[in-house]
């Protein structure tokens, strides 16, 4: 294979909702560039993309799947990626390695919701976006209808290159109001017949004719002066601006296409070795530490590793970027994330699961190795005299969220090895082992991402599992000040234990100013500051501990042992064994022994009078608190938002964006446990969201004295 220089390499992410046709348009790509010479389908399992056994299995897309197209002397590196909101990290790193994106939309249904959050990922990184509307040999497809809805949501820089003829069965002919010609194709597709426009469509050919080079002329000063001189740009001067157009994001070209039939798939390659702009004509990736890394193919090697895939027979596939200069065959590097040596043994260039060796790959351009030592999604080797590292693909927090464990308790260990490899293949993956929850949890982005998790684990890797409800991280905290003491007194013979500890305890708020003096009932206890320190609990909030003891009742080095037992209680709160925060201990008194008194008698002393204090003063359980976003079509945001506030939610606000109602609320974390297949099934899957913590709020006191009797039925049966 020719090794292709940088000014002749585009990278094109391929993105659009379940059921918008992806599969079958890279099949119909890669049979039009030569690289197959029979077409796959999904139903016969022998596609280029979908070639895992679980995609297979289920029938949708799991990873994105890498593969290129030359045309005209050019590399077209693509990236399909899944449809599914579940997989969306597969989509945010295709946008992150690549600098167009085809947003493929199904005719029959129009602009979905998944194609609006792939717009916003666009949006976000400043992508370069070409709408292309499949399935117009389908009777529902309404082209023109597509076309409004694009331009309500995106405005007029929504911009037909084409429109269909005759939509339906029999189509197979389009307008290109780029060429002003008639595309007229055979029944099985490929080659096209250049016509003349019929008389009947002539009219409406040259309005769209007029708009898209207007569209295309407002991107260059000469090529307005001449559309205003002359009022028509030539074919070459059209593509210039439309380019130029491209990557300011001011022009979005709308295609046609019928995948299934391989009609329009031609023209479309034509467009996108001809218009669509190379690697080095977009603005260039910074590194950690905020430096411009240019593409230069003879600068230091720099090469970021993007994605992980595991394969049948083959193990890891690596595949990656080369950020900076040429990739060679042999290369010794330097991993700049874990310090250790590499040596690239092979380069390939990928077709799906086929892969062709090359020596090497210049600056921008995409390719894969394997048998690397120690190399993770995320990292990046160098060359000598190069310290680049890279971390631009931020990924969605978890919206879903199981406990996971091995059906077999011998297999746990299997099990978390099998985990953390999967996630090295899907970062969006996020394992954590709770101590505080004592369980081990799996966060995904849906239920179809863990049904996948599930499926790979007990028919690869053989290990049966079980998925269960998350439980909560509920928090523990007072509303009230109460005072107690606690005398700890053992005698066993010999040396004895005596320690005793009065304290305050009272809800603490960031700000709030030093004590002086409490009153309870008749009694009033003056502070007298000797000492304070002030902890970050790791679980949130904040735990203030004033020494006040005067007159040497307790001596100062027993203070970090009242203290130790104080944080023993906080880690195990009274009501429901959850952690404790936001809570200030203020020791004024108590009694020691000049002999029995030691460490261990104080820490136990401290921490039965804070248990027996915290219990007096007004304890509450708060619960976390996530702030909801969801995104769904106008017809179905009554029964959403009935939902939300079934779900104890609050709705904070409402809004319109790009076609979509927005629908923003505070939600307890307890209530989201089946919400993304709740609201798929509540919006007909055309509904998202996004969600992330916000903070502890109290539970309602129904909800809380639940809380409590589960607790002590779980404590009676132990």
């Amino acid at each position: 294979m020719k090794v292709y220089k940088s000014q002749e390499i585009k990278n094109i992410a391929l993105l659009g909702n379940d059921g918008s046709g992806k599969t079958t348009l890279t099949e119909a790509l890669v049979f039009e560039s030569g690289q197959i010479k029979r077409r796959g389908r999904i139903t016969q399992k022998n596609t280029v993309s979908d070639y895992f056994p679980v995609e297979q299995d289920y029938g949708y897309s799991v990873f994105s799947t890498v593969f290129h197209v030359e045309r005209n002397n050019k590399k077209l590196n693509i990236i399909d990626c899944p449809g599914s909101d579940d997989f969306v990290g597969a989509a945010l790193t295709a946008l992150n390695v690549t600098d167009t994106c085809i947003l493929l939309l199904n005719g029959t249904v129009g602009l979905e919701v998944g194609t609006q959050n792939h717009f916003r990922y666009t949006e976000r990184l400043k992508k370069p976006v070409i709408f292309l509307v499949n399935h117009l040999d389908d009777e529902k497809t309404d082209f023109d209808n597509v076309v409004e809805q694009l331009k309500a949501a995106y405005g007029n820089k929504c911009v037909p290159v084409q429109y269909p003829l005759n939509v339906g069965q029999d189509f197979n002919s389009v307008i290109d109001v780029l060429l002003m010609k008639k595309l007229t194709y055979q029944n099985d597709g490929g080659d096209y017949k250049v016509e003349d426009i019929p008389d009947a469509e002539k009219d409406k050919a040259m309005e769209w004719h007029q708009a898209l080079v207007e569209a295309a002329a407002e991107n260059d000063e000469t090529l307005m002066e001449k559309f205003f001189e002359e009022g028509e740009l030539t074919e070459d001067e059209l593509r210039e601006g439309l380019r130029k157009g491209l990557v300011s994001r001011s022009v979005y070209p709308i295609f046609t296409v019928c995948a299934y039939k391989n009609m329009g798939v031609g023209r479309l390659m034509e467009f996108l070795s001809n218009v669509v702009p190379y690697v080095n004509e977009m603005p260039a990736v910074h590194n950690t530490r905020g430096e411009e890394v240019t593409l230069d193919p003879n600068g230091p090697t720099s090469v970021f590793f993007y994605k992980t895939g595991v394969e049948p027979h083959i193990g890891e596939v690596q595949y990656f970027k080369v950020m900076s200069g040429t990739l060679k065959a042999g290369d010794e590097l330097t991993n700049a994330d874990r310090g250790s040596k590499e040596r690239i043994g092979q380069i390939y260039v990928s077709t799906g699961a086929t892969r062709e060796a090359v020596d090497q790959i210049s600056a921008g351009d995409i390719g894969c190795t394997v048998k690397l030592k120690d190399v993770r999604t995320g990292n990046t080797l160098n060359a000598k005299d190069c310290d680049n590292k890279f971390n631009f693909i931020k990924y969605p927090n978890p919206k879903y969220t199981r406990a996971i464990r091995a059906v077999e308790e011998s297999n746990t260990e299997k099990l978390m090895v099998a985990l953390t490899r999967m996630r090295q293949e899907d970062p969006t993956w996020v394992v954590e082992q709770s101590k505080e929850l004592r369980q081990t949890l799996v966060h995904g982005q849906g239920e179809f991402h863990l049904r996948t998790l599930k499926w790979r684990l007990e028919n690869l890797d053989k290990i049966a599992i079980e998925f269960a409800e998350q439980r909560i991280p509920y928090r523990e905290t007072i509303t009230k000040s109460a005072r107690a003491d606690y005398r700890h007194k053992k005698q066993s013979g010999g040396a004895g234990q005596f320690g005793e500890v009065h304290l305050i305890v009272e809800p603490y708020q960031d700000g709030m100013e030093d004590p002086t003096m409490y009153r309870f009932g008749n009694q009033e206890i003056r502070v007298n500051l000797k000492g304070k320190e002030e902890i970050d609990l790791e679980w949130g909030g904040k735990l203030v501990f004033i020494n006040s003891v005067v007159g040497g009742a307790i001596d100062t080095r027993f203070m970090p042992a009242i203290l130790k037992g104080i944080m023993s209680r906080m880690e195990q709160g009274p009501l429901t064994g959850s952690y404790a925060r936001d809570v200030r201990v203020i020791v004024y008194d108590g009694k020691m022994h000049p002999v029995d008194s030691n460490e261990l008698s104080f820490m136990l002393a401290g921490r039965n009078a804070f248990s027996a204090a915290f219990k007096e003063a007004g304890p509450k359980i708060l619960e976390p608190i996530y702030d909801v976003e969801v995104f769904v079509p106008s017809d179905y945001m009554g029964d959403v938002m009935s939902d939300l506030q079934g779900r104890r939610g609050l709705i904070i606000g409402m809004g319109s964006e790009s076609g979509y109602e927005k629908i923003q609320a505070k939600v307890p974390l307890k209530e989201m446990a089946n919400y993304s297949t709740s609201l798929s099934s509540l919006s007909g899957g055309r509904a998202s969201f996004v969600m992330k913590f916000s903070s502890y709020e109290l539970v309602p006191g129904d909800v809380q004295n639940n809380l409590i009797a589960q607790f002590e039925a779980e404590n009676n049966e132990e």
